[in-house]
């Protein structure tokens, strides 16, 4: 059940897919694999992660855009992935989503103001003759200018359309927000004007943020807590001072030396991971990261990391924080920095 911090509850989330033959024989593609996390109400939370990791594909599995393989998705007191469709329908003004790219994700065939208001219609947010007020409104709190209500999506620039997408989104009135990289697609200057009016629009209405992104600068300014994803599975999660203050997982120290410094003095302590990601159709046994990893030892091809906390507020899946320690100690004092 909800509690009155945590709005969303996911509870070991699966998505496979399966192709390639028949019954057993199926291979199955672990997209997300035993993802667990909690966001408070009113707060963003970061999942950050290489291309590929299955960031994306929490966020559509928690929609029900794809289908839950196993695992529980709690929203407000109510499991998500046992909802029907018509349950499911009546929810959804409450949880909504901003797309990567916002060129894409505009039907060319309509205005502005029936993009916005579409679902708004459809789901009878307002009654009909206060339906253009709220459109304005909307518009007026993203940003847009009331003339452009009657334009199309090829008029606009990509920040522009984005400020459209995530008009579509607030003019539902949600309470849950997942952003897919909804940045990416812009210059920097852009990002920084979409990124301030996400956080403007959080104050003055409390939405609660998912924000998925590769790029750990952005999601450092905007999130609250930060979960890195590796593979389908989450590796590390904490605080954001926890966890950019003290990255503890391989993975999260590689990803973190990558990050550029604006300063010419700052020398670069780069980490640079060897070998190719593995296939999620067929991943390493035990830990999935060991067949990059530096600090791998015995244990770490046999058995699955759990994520255990090693400060409050900061979780980490990696043996070299179980009993098995002095391991770490013995690989550090055999010449593998961190």
């Amino acid at each position: 059940m909800e509690t009155n911090d945590n709005i969303l509850i996911v509870e070991n989330l699966k998505k496979y897919y399966y192709g390639g033959g028949i019954g057993k024989n199926r291979v199955a593609v672990k997209a997300v694999d035993d993802v667990s996390f909690k966001i408070k109400r009113g707060t963003t939370m970061g999942l950050v992660g290489e291309s590929g990791c299955g960031k994306t594909t929490v966020g559509r599995t928690i929609l029900r855009l794809h289908d839950v393989t196993g695992g529980k998705v709690t929203f407000k007191g109510k499991d998500l992935a046992k909802l029907s469709k018509k349950a499911l329908r009546k929810l959804r003004p409450e949880l909504q989503m901003i797309f990567q790219d916002p060129y894409s994700s505009l039907s060319p065939r309509m205005p502005v103001g029936e993009i916005i208001g579409e679902a708004v219609r459809e789901h009878k947010i307002v009654p009909p003759d206060q339906y253009r007020q709220h459109i304005m409104k909307v518009m007026r709190s993203c940003g847009l200018q009331p003339q452009y209500f009657s334009r199309y999506p090829h008029e606009f620039s990509g920040g522009q359309r984005q400020r459209i997408c995530i008009a579509r989104s607030v003019a539902l009135n949600p309470d849950f927000i997942i952003c897919d990289e909804p940045v990416s697609a812009l210059d920097v200057s852009i990002q920084a004007q979409i990124l301030n009016l996400m956080q403007d629009l959080q104050d003055e209405f409390g939405y609660t943020y998912l924000f998925i992104s590769h790029d750990l600068s952005v999601v450092e300014h905007i999130s609250d807590t930060i979960a890195v994803m590796y593979l389908g599975s989450i590796v590390e999660i904490g605080d954001k001072v926890s966890v950019f203050k003290n990255p503890s997982h391989p993975y999260t120290k590689a990803l973190l030396s990558a990050v550029p410094v604006a300063d010419p003095d700052h020398r670069m302590n780069r980490i640079v991971l060897e070998g190719d990601i593995p296939s999620p159709a067929n991943p390493p046994s035990g830990c999935k990261f060991r067949t990059r990893c530096p600090y791998a030892f015995d244990r770490c091809s046999v058995e699955v990391p759990k994520l255990q906390n090693i400060e409050d507020c900061h979780e980490v899946a990696c043996h070299l924080f179980d009993d098995d320690a002095a391991q770490y100690e013995a690989n550090k004092k055999g010449g593998i920095s961190a």
